[in-house]
């Protein structure tokens, strides 16, 4: 076992909570949805807790609305986690157990801990029942990781209900009885979640179970700071797939909602959160969702994609020459955003339109500011020279610039390099002209400054 694991298991025997060698965690998402950014955060945050102390992480869908559960997006929500990189060692659904629940009801309902009460009838005529927990009327404290303690008094929460009928559990029941089935000794979740502990709580006592350790992290809000909803952009994770997101960004933008490491490292692997993330560093302040930052990892993700993978993602989509995109896959790499707009770039008007079409623009914009076109005229013939006199062999970047630049230094940077990148991209912005000339190819270079001094001619 390796320090890191004994220190971990000390600072846990120290706050009472269980060896993390026996860890049991659960995400208990409820199919009434797709699955969404908070739900996907949730699971990652019990994943990783689990995984970095070899402990279990279970997947249990709350499914006992059986009005508004829909098994499409019971499959969404599967979906989802396994495109997270996520698994799990065992899955459940309530609503295959139902036996389980009645048999804790009838035994709350023996001991006198519950009672059938007899509510007002909704409508004349009709007399409706329901289970309500006897609650024992006290003040209730318990510790949370990242919280510290929190203290209730349970009084004001009255005789509260715990199910419909003895065969219709309701969440607060269904849930306790279920994490202590399952062994659950960490509940990780939202803050939205804390008001219901106290209920949860009473009815781990009445049953016997052991209190879990509770850590409820800061919510995801908006820029507005409102809680994120599913009508705010919280759509399906699976959306964010289909918008041409990487995984791999969206699993490091969701650790980083609501949790940040010691030091100011910002891009993670699945591994190295696994290795970092501590319950104890969950902030208790709200999490922004925000797009701009979640852009920013896709583009350093997309960074990190294999050369050749990208190249056939490329070509796929692009009508390109296979040698020029070789050559341009580094640049490209910097100035991709999101898969999805792959071919914008190389469309007409497109950042990189110039690597397959012969490049259109006006020609006085060939001139460097106040210059002629004379001037330019003398600058793109010596250049024509210098890059008919290097060997094809010789033809990189480093050999184009070590020709060029030193007559440009005398003559003015402006003066020359700007008619040579114009010649060759048409753009105001391209790739600089010497690693330009390095991916068009020497034959391609001598075309486009020929083109550029017969329409100045």
């Amino acid at each position: 076992m390796s320090l890191r694991s004994n220190l971990q298991k000390c600072i846990y025997n120290f706050l009472g909570m269980k060896n993390p060698s026996n860890v049991v965690v659960r995400i208990a998402p409820s199919p009434t949805g797709n699955l969404h950014i908070g739900t996907a955060r949730t699971a990652l945050f019990n994943y990783l807790f689990a995984k970095q102390n070899d402990g279990k992480f279970i997947l249990r869908i709350e499914d006992t609305d059986k009005e508004r559960s829909k098994k499409e997006y019971e499959e969404n929500i599967i979906e989802g986690l396994h495109w997270l990189g996520m698994s799990w060692d065992e899955i459940y659904r309530q609503s295959e157990r139902s036996d389980i629940y009645k048999k804790y009801i009838e035994k709350l309902i023996h001991e006198d801990k519950a009672y059938i009460s007899k509510e007002e009838a909704k409508e004349e005529g009709q007399r409706s029942e329901v289970i309500r927990f006897r609650n024992p009327n006290k003040e209730l404290v318990f510790s949370d990781a990242v919280r510290g303690e929190i203290t209730f008094n349970t009084t004001d929460l009255g005789d509260f209900v715990i199910a419909k009928t003895i065969n219709e559990p309701l969440y607060h029941l269904a849930v306790v009885v279920d994490d202590h089935d399952m062994g659950v000794t960490h509940v990780i979740r939202g803050e939205d979640h804390i008001s219901n502990t106290p209920r949860q709580i009473l009815i781990q006592e009445a049953i016997g179970a052991k209190r879990p350790v509770y850590a409820h992290m800061a919510l995801i809000l908006n820029k507005d700071k409102s809680k994120l909803s599913k009508r705010d952009g919280a759509t399906s994770v699976l959306d964010y797939k289909e918008k041409g997101y990487i995984k791999d960004a969206f699993v490091n933008f969701l650790a980083l909602l609501g949790w940040a490491p010691k030091d100011e490292k910002e891009i993670f692997s699945m591994d190295e959160l696994i290795q970092t993330f501590r319950i104890e560093d969950l902030q208790k302040g709200g999490a922004m969702f925000n797009v701009e930052k979640l852009n920013w990892f896709n583009k350093e993700w997309i960074k990190k994609i294999d050369d050749k993978i990208l190249i056939e993602m490329i070509s796929s989509k692009v009508n390109i020459d296979n040698e020029i995109l070789k050559k341009a896959i580094v640049e490209i790499k910097e100035r991709i955003e999101n898969i999805n707009n792959l071919e914008s770039l190389f469309i007409e008007g497109g950042e990189f339109e110039y690597l397959i079409s012969l490049p259109e623009f006006e020609t006085s914009k060939l001139n460097w500011k106040e210059n002629t076109p004379d001037a330019t005229l003398k600058h793109l013939h010596k250049i024509m020279n210098f890059i008919v006199e290097i060997n094809l062999d010789d033809f990189q970047t480093k050999k184009i610039k070590e020709i060029i630049f030193p007559y440009a230094t005398e003559e003015g940077k402006g003066d020359v390099l700007w008619p040579l990148r114009y010649s060759l991209s048409g753009k105001d912005r391209s790739i600089d002209p010497f690693t330009l000339s390095y991916i068009l190819g020497k034959e391609e270079v001598i075309k486009r400054i020929t083109n550029a001094i017969q329409k100045l001619s």
